[in-house]
Order: C-alpha cells, then sequence, then structure tokens
C-alpha cells in the first residue's frame, strides 16, 4: 500500500505558493494604513460583528486568556474599545507559533449608545459582546400645507 502525498497547486508561480499564508500575519498586525502613524504596536483582534434584531453583536477570537484579569472593555466617543494580554511562558528549549502580548480592536458605534447596558460573556475562547442599538425615533410623513397668495 502506498501513501499519496497531495501539494496545493500553485498553479504558474511555484514561488508564490505561500504567499496567501503570509498575508493574514501582515493584517494582523496593520488595521488600517493610519495605524501605522498612530504608532500601533500591538496586535490586532480578530473579530467578527453582525447586528441581530435590536444588538450589536461583536464575537472576538482570545483563547487562552483568563477574562476577569486579562480583558478589558470600555465604550467611549462612540467607539467599543477591547483590550487583552496574553502572557508568554517561556521554557528553554522550545518553540512557539502562539501570539502573545498586548491585542486591541476599537469598533465605531451608532450615537447614543448606552454604555450601561453593554454586556459581554467569554466561552470557549470566544469573547462575546452584545451592544443594544439606541432606539430610532421612527420618522412619520408629515403633509405640508401649502398657502396661496
Amino acid at each position: 500500500m502506498s501513501t499519496q502525498v497531495r501539494r496545493r497547486s500553485s498553479g504558474l508561480l511555484p514561488a508564490f505558493a505561500d504567499f496567501p499564508d503570509l498575508f493574514p500575519e501582515f493584517f494582523d498586525r496593520v488595521e488600517s494604513p493610519l495605524a501605522l502613524l498612530r504608532g500601533f504596536t500591538g496586535q490586532l483582534i480578530r473579530v467578527e460583528d453582525y447586528v441581530e434584531g435590536d444588538d450589536y453583536i461583536v464575537r472576538a477570537e482570545l483563547p487562552g486568556v483568563d477574562p476577569d484579569k486579562d480583558i478589558e472593555i470600555t465604550v467611549s466617543d462612540d467607539a467599543l474599545h477591547i483590550r487583552a494580554e496574553r502572557q508568554e511562558e517561556y521554557r528553554e528549549g522550545r518553540r512557539s507559533e502562539f501570539r502573545y502580548g498586548s491585542f486591541s480592536r476599537t469598533l465605531p458605534l451608532p450615537k447614543g449608545v448606552n454604555a450601561d447596558s453593554v454586556k459581554a460573556s467569554y466561552d470557549k475562547g470566544v469573547l462575546t459582546v452584545t451592544v443594544p442599538l439606541p432606539k430610532e425615533p421612527k420618522a412619520e410623513a408629515k403633509r405640508v400645507a401649502i398657502k396661496k397668495k
């Protein structure tokens, strides 16, 4: 019986076969070109966000952190700020590809969010932040009378 090893096809440019693997690392370090100008030195927290009913939900990938000690969530200036820290356990003779250090992410929020109503939970390495969206007054169509002269 023979074992067949399949390799990923790189098409016409075999020299660039690992290029897609390098790209995510680049975006882990730079949120936007402006982040470079701000002196951003931490790593970005990977998130997914969506609106569900009357809530804005943010799910952040934060494995290996203690939510009681290592995560800080704040709401200010119409933005949600998430910061986390993961300490490296250095051991002689070990190689690690895990990500350690400071992680952060800032997401814009709509005007009028009540910071006291924001809730967060942490389960299996995923932080979930629930932000109740402000109630927008329903605009009613109002007929405007026309005066004759």
